[in-house]
């Protein structure tokens, strides 16, 4: 295991940078290399994002989650933390590209202080690290930030979520999962006799267990205690045997907490009695075409964190969208069975129960148009939009300073822009 104290701070060297490595002042968007790609090496706020030099300062595994140190934090976690490689596919789907960017307009949300704005805007305004818009296999936009490129790997944060669902549907259809009624403690026998061993994985699935879990990102919630049960304490099914109070029948209530995708995870390395990266590998990510190897972040006892911190490149996550607005097929395979799929991305809560604007699926954001669009998100910016109807999808990581950052609601303001612009299919 890498400990923090040994890791030193350094300065990140900047490709794109000045040649005295120091992030240039904000700048409008770079006009678009041979290959369609723009490149901005610096970015909004840059004061917070670099160091007294002027540079993004190398993270370590005690403050990557830092604003000052997310810009590198965020997208070399695999070098920061201890992780489990998922190998890429031999040969990459190809892409196509636009002959020009889309001119996209949007509305800015009145809490982002209102009016109407372009592309350029929206990231002269918000500390995106990457934003990739497709139609189907056509990429519309790529952009890059904070001198990041289509070589990093950004993390997923809980958009994971949403993979781990889609690896339990497929675990299903290959028989290692039995059915979604089982109970966890069925394929996790540490956790038999423990609340979250009683629960069935359908409720899992949906965030409704019933276990007492808060979820509220002020550093001393029980998502943080279960970070540190998993990264300095014991890991595996002790990480979340912890959290053993009831105050709810499984599936009677809605209630957000990263420790039920934890089981999950755990349920699928019981069933599967592999890795979860090596399973994903095989099922997924070489099946969609995947241009590079992403990672998982691995606990003590080498079990992937399946609720979150997921790495990939900015084009995969687009492959993962475009398998999903196509209904789960990459060409001719239908990597995700339709079933599970429509499943997984119908609200099984509706807003009104989730107490927010979002409906639930299987560990899926639901948009309340209800018309088939959904989303994965993920905390600081991270986010992944889908809309079958158009074969839309829209990926956007970022180093948003807070969990609260109300930059979120100028993100889906952006996609409803999109959604206007791309006509339905």
């Amino acid at each position: 295991m890498r400990s923090a104290a040994l890791l030193v701070v350094l300065a990140l060297p900047l490709a794109a940078c000045t040649t005295s490595g120091r992030a240039p002042t904000a700048q409008p968007a770079s006009a678009p290399s041979a290959t369609g790609i723009r490149v901005n090496p610096g970015g909004p706020d840059l004061e917070r994002y670099t160091n007294n030099a002027g540079e993004y300062p190398r993270a370590t595994a005690a403050n990557w989650r830092s604003p000052a140190y997310s810009v590198d934090g965020f997208s070399r976690l695999e070098d920061i933390l201890n992780t489990r490689r998922v190998p890429r596919a031999e040969t990459p789907s190809p892409w196509r590209r636009a002959a020009a960017e889309p001119a996209v307009q949007y509305l800015i949300p009145p809490v982002r202080g209102g009016g109407r704005a372009t592309i350029d805007g929206y990231l002269a305004r918000n500390p995106a690290t990457g934003l990739l818009v497709a139609v189907d296999d056509t990429i519309q936009i790529e952009r890059y930030q904070y001198a990041r490129s289509e070589t990093h790997r950004f993390v997923s944060f809980s958009m994971a979520k949403t993979i781990c669902a889609i690896l339990v549907g497929l675990a299903v259809a290959d028989g290692a999962i039995t059915s979604i009624e089982d109970t966890a403690e069925k394929y996790v026998p540490a956790l038999t006799g423990s609340e979250y061993g009683r629960t069935p994985i359908r409720h899992l699935l949906t965030m409704s267990s019933g276990v007492q879990f808060r979820e509220d990102y002020d550093g001393a919630d029980d998502a943080a205690r279960l970070s540190r049960a998993l990264l300095l304490g014991p890991g595996g099914a002790g990480a979340v045997r912890q959290f053993n109070t009831r105050d709810a029948e499984p599936g009677a209530r809605w209630y957000y907490a990263s420790s039920e995708t934890f089981v999950l995870g755990l349920v699928l390395t019981g069933a599967l009695k592999r890795p979860v990266a090596e399973y994903l590998s095989e099922r997924l990510w070489q099946p969609i075409g995947a241009e590079a190897d992403a990672n998982w972040v691995i606990d003590r006892t080498g079990q992937e964190t399946t609720h979150g911190t997921f790495s990939a490149v900015l084009r995969d996550y687009a492959r993962l969208g475009r398998l999903l607005a196509n209904g789960g097929k990459a060409g001719d395979r239908q990597v995700i069975p339709a079933d599970w799929l429509r499943e997984m991305t119908r609200p099984h809560f509706n807003s009104n129960q989730t107490g927010r604007w979002l409906g639930y699926g299987f560990q899926t954001w639901i948009f309340p148009e209800n018309d088939g669009s959904f989303a994965l998100l993920g905390v600081r910016g991270q986010t992944l939009f889908v809309d079958p109807a158009r074969k839309l999808i829209m990926v956007h990581t970022a180093v948003r300073p807070d969990a609260r950052d109300a930059g979120g609601a100028e993100a889906t303001a952006l996609w409803r822009g999109l959604r206007l612009h791309f006509p339905r299919q």
